[in-house]
């Protein structure tokens, strides 16, 4: 019996569901304090994931939730940035 590889789950900071770590997108703020879309996962720093649906981005921006996760002002482009992933994966 072949064991199945364990998925590595993070949760989204918007909507709260659990989703497989290859289905969410990794926003992270540097030690300098700089925002950015991770797209790799592997960037250093502290780390918060988003759903990769323009709704939980939406509510992650209304309710600021990545400025929460964070502790730092993130600005208006990462979430423009995260549209703009989503919509290139959605084209695929």
């Amino acid at each position: 019996m072949a064991l199945q590889k364990k998925i590595p789950l993070r949760k989204c900071v918007a909507t709260g569901e659990m989703h497989p770590k290859k289905e969410m997108i990794r926003v992270v703020r540097s030690k300098e304090g700089e925002v950015s879309v991770d797209l790799t996962g592997k960037k250093s720093g502290r780390g918060a994931y988003v759903s990769k649906s323009e709704a939980a981005v939406a509510a992650a921006k209304k309710k600021k939730v990545l400025d929460n996760q964070l502790e730092v002002k993130v600005p208006e482009e990462i979430y423009e940035e995260l549209l703009r992933v989503i919509l290139r994966e959605q084209l695929k």
